[in-house]
């Protein structure tokens, strides 16, 4: 069922849209036990978006209450940018979903103040959405300002586009960030991600990451 109020405009009501993001959210993280998947992840320099400096293949496990691990498959390219680009990338990665940190990231009124845009539903990607405008209530290099669309129908996560709320180090410039979701048994579950970024060292770096083979453990058995 779409999140509209009633009368002749059938405007959304923003509201029940923002609730409905942070109930998604909530079931998300109550009913997903574990799961894995296969993640590629490539670094490209130069303006070149074809071929890759350096590229890694990795097994992501996530237990609730515990976090994630990684188990390299493979790996290949420049060693400089496997040793402080992907690495340190993953180890952030564990960091944020270690618990106690994991619910800090959400996209959730808790953490983000929301706004939701004008235009009644958008489609992206096949499916009826709402967008919101998004400003992290605290800043760190993993919450952005920017925009989330969410499922009109039950707010799960669809897309989210934004530039990093702080940097992650005073040599780097602003960090714009893009991921793509795709429902899964019923959960949002991350399937493409870009990163942008420049730095006084190393200039324009793209990092993307593309997610496959998820295998999920929920308390349902779906």
């Amino acid at each position: 069922m779409l999140l509209r109020a009633s009368g002749p405009t059938q405007e959304p009501n923003s509201a029940a849209v923002i609730r409905s993001v942070d109930a998604a959210v909530a079931s998300r993280y109550e009913n997903i036990l574990g799961f894995t998947d296969i993640e590629h992840l490539a670094v490209f320099r130069h303006g070149d978006e074809t071929n890759p400096a350096a590229e890694a293949t990795v097994r992501d496990t996530y237990k609730k209450g515990m976090g994630k691990t990684y188990t390299i498959l493979s790996q290949s390219g420049s060693t400089i940018l496997l040793r402080i680009g992907l690495r340190p990338l993953l180890e952030n990665e564990q960091i944020i979903n270690q618990p106690g940190n994991v619910e800090k990231s959400w996209f959730t009124s808790a953490n983000y103040m929301m706004t939701l845009k004008a235009g009644g539903v958008h489609k992206l990607d096949g499916r009826d959405c709402f967008a919101l405008d998004i400003k992290p209530k605290a800043q760190a290099p993993n919450l952005i300002i920017g925009t989330i669309w969410v499922d009109a129908h039950d707010g799960t996560l669809v897309k989210i586009d934004g530039v990093a709320s702080k940097n992650p180090s005073p040599w780097s410039g602003a960090t714009h960030m893009m991921r793509q979701y795709s429902n899964i048994n019923g959960y949002s579950m991350a399937m493409h991600a870009h990163a942008e970024s420049d730095s006084v060292f190393f200039g324009r770096t793209v990092v993307t990451i593309d997610y496959s083979d998820y295998k999920l453990v929920t308390k349902t058995g779906r």
